[in-house]
């Protein structure tokens, strides 16, 4: 089976904390129905610099990257559905699905 990383973008935050617990309570609900499949399931992301080719430092990320998800699934589509059913989106945000090469060393 073939690895996929599901990249969280965007998304608003809960307006309030009971919001939050509840989405934090069904992207909880989400992972754990994928039970095998996620090989590494939370990843949240904050503190993002951008470092560019001219050796510049930023305080920000240019893609509003929020975290990922690892998965594995038989094929792209698959991945995709998976994707389509995370709480995330509830929250106005939105996921790219991309499949991970392996490099042979």
């Amino acid at each position: 089976m073939a690895q996929y990383m599901i990249t969280y973008l965007g998304g608003r935050q809960p307006a309030t904390q009971a919001e939050g617990q509840a989405h934090f309570a069904k992207y909880r609900q989400w992972l754990n129905a994928l039970g095998e499949a996620a090989i590494s399931p939370a990843n949240p992301l904050r503190n993002t610099h951008t470092v560019t080719s001219d050796g510049t430092v930023t305080e920000q990320g240019q893609t509003g990257m929020s975290g990922y998800t690892i998965i594995e699934a038989e094929s792209h589509e698959a991945a995709i559905a998976i994707a389509q059913r995370c709480p995330f989106l509830e929250m106005d945000g939105s996921l790219e699905v991309s499949e991970l090469m392996q490099m042979s060393g």
